[in-house]
């Protein structure tokens, strides 16, 4: 019989995998796709030769997680490497206009200057107190949520900054990124570069708790760079599934779930769907969000009152994924400098990011999309053949269900019918930064809200974050008051994932943290 039984082979179920079997758990994790990864995947959908990321591409997290400082040198063995991209990301607006931020300081600070020399000084300032403050500020992310390592770290960080620190890192947490951003910069362009990065994580400018996101990725990407899987994203869970198999590890893909079983004691195994039951003596792990994992559990294991909760937890925002090949890089009207950078933002302003966010929240199809366009070619030639380029464009924000569009143009109302549509919208957008694409594209796959969720599950109504990251549902209230710390109202069953602390991003946090708890390196749930 297994020890534990792991529901999904994403990255955080992986995780959890490597290090209960490395304590000698005998694990084994169920996957209902072909492939393992969740929502890293990298595939040939356009032409041959062609590797897109589909969903995922960003690995920084990964890169510099505790889970990757414990199993790098084994992952590098299975093939790991990550490729670095000294110049992250930029936004460009209208008129030629582009802010980019390079590892080099003194690029970002002139390409900042040019739009304004007062918040060049201001990005300097701000980015030695982030170096100050990231030795504290990160483990902060890397433990439990509510747990004494917690309050250790906040100590720590008070008497090496100040007592204020805790309440600059408070009021940071509660403001907006709108709040955050004309408090520290003049430029409209400044504020929206930074604004960009709220967008991926459910936070428009105007939405409160959505400072920290931005402030992290604008001046962790000023540290860091930007880390990339070479030859795909999908290398990293290939390393991670061939170091959970030697530790021992059994992974069976093409294996739903049909049912959590439960017995007196609480969870007991599961019932996959040819009907064969699978017994495990101390855990079922699901790397699931809420509501799939309530479909799991049978009419007893939760109460009315639970099931009522579940069926409120609020979901993010829609995304759509435009996969382009490429005979060439977008000839970006700001100059060829653009070229350069992995991620390129099209969103104006904090307005015009503030309209789109309403726009797709009421059920409208937005106007103007806010775009995150991925040029992967240019730090990692080899994922396209011929010095041929790929190109992908993530859209955020996106109504789950329509109910109308913002421009009054397109009578689809269901994403069938509309993908087709909103992707030549998404594309004469980026055309108006970047003339003449549409002549390069070689070949082309649209991904919209309902084809991620028929891929994965957990990308409910396409979103890809596992459920909003506002307050009432972050940190010690994720995913719900008295669930955190991985635990269910079940006895045995524990959950991790996007859905859970520290949330979503490619980082291994929920996984670890939990398998930690359970084989005794942190405090049992």
């Amino acid at each position: 019989m297994h020890d534990a039984i792991i529901i999904g082979a994403g990255h955080n179920g992986l995780a959890a995998g490597v290090i209960l079997a490395k304590a000698g758990w005998k694990v084994l994790i169920l996957e209902r796709n072909e492939q393992p990864g969740g929502a890293v995947q990298t595939a040939e959908v356009t032409l041959p030769g062609f590797r897109h990321d589909l969903f995922a591409a960003n690995l920084s997290l990964f890169a510099g997680s505790p889970f990757f400082q414990e199993f790098g040198s084994q992952l590098r063995e299975y093939g790991l490497e990550f490729v670095q991209a000294p110049k992250p990301f930029g936004s460009v607006f209208e008129r030629g206009g582009f802010i980019g931020v390079s590892t080099d300081l003194e690029e970002t600070v002139a390409s900042i200057g040019r739009f304004s020399p007062p918040d060049a000084l201001a990005w300097q300032s701000l980015y030695e107190e982030f170096q100050r403050s990231a030795a504290f500020l990160f483990p902060l992310l890397s433990v439990p949520m509510p747990s004494f390592a917690l309050a250790r770290g906040l100590w720590k960080g008070m008497r090496k900054l100040g007592r204020r620190w805790p309440s600059d890192l408070l009021r940071l947490l509660l403001q907006s990124p709108r709040e955050f951003l004309q408090e520290h910069f003049e430029s409209p362009q400044v504020q929206a570069m930074c604004a960009a990065w709220g967008m991926h994580l459910d936070f428009p400018p105007a939405m409160a708790g959505g400072a920290l996101f931005p402030y992290l990725e604008s001046m962790a990407s000023q540290m860091n760079g930007m880390a990339l899987g070479k030859g795909g994203a999908d290398s990293m869970i290939q390393a991670l599934v061939l170091l959970f198999e030697s530790l021992g590890g059994e992974l069976c893909c093409s294996s739903p779930v049909r049912r959590i079983q439960i017995s007196a004691d609480g969870a007991s195994g599961v019932e996959i769907e040819e009907g064969r039951s699978i017994g495990c003596r101390r855990a079922v792990i699901a790397n699931l969000v809420p509501t799939v994992l309530a479909g799991l559990i049978p009419g007893q294991g939760l109460s009315e009152s639970e099931r009522h909760r579940i069926g409120r937890y609020r979901y993010g925002p829609a995304t759509m994924m435009v996969h382009l090949a490429l005979s060439g890089l977008p000839d970006w009207e700001a100059g060829g400098q653009v070229q350069d950078f992995a991620y390129v933002h099209i969103g104006n302003s904090l307005q015009e990011m503030d309209r789109v966010y309403s726009e797709a929240i009421s059920g409208r199809l937005p106007e103007r999309p806010m775009l995150v366009v991925g040029q992967p070619t240019a730090v990692d030639p080899a994922r396209a053949p011929n010095g041929n380029h790929i190109l992908w464009i993530q859209v955020r924000a996106l109504p789950a269900a329509i109910a109308g569009d913002a421009a009054g143009k397109i009578e689809a109302r269901d994403w069938e019918s509309a993908r087709k549509p909103y992707a030549e919208r998404v594309l004469d957008r980026l055309e108006s930064f970047a003339p003449g694409l549409r002549s390069k594209i070689l070949s082309r796959c649209v991904l919209s809200p309902t084809d991620l969720q028929t891929h994965n599950p957990n990308l409910v109504g396409g979103d890809s974050l596992g459920g909003s990251h506002h307050l009432h549902q972050n940190y010690l209230l994720r995913p719900f008051p008295g669930w955190s710390r991985y635990r269910t109202p079940v006895r045995r069953l524990y959950m991790c994932g996007a859905s859970t602390w520290p949330g979503a991003g490619v980082g291994a946090g929920s996984g670890r943290l939990l398998a930690r708890m359970l084989t005794g390196k942190g405090r049992s749930p």
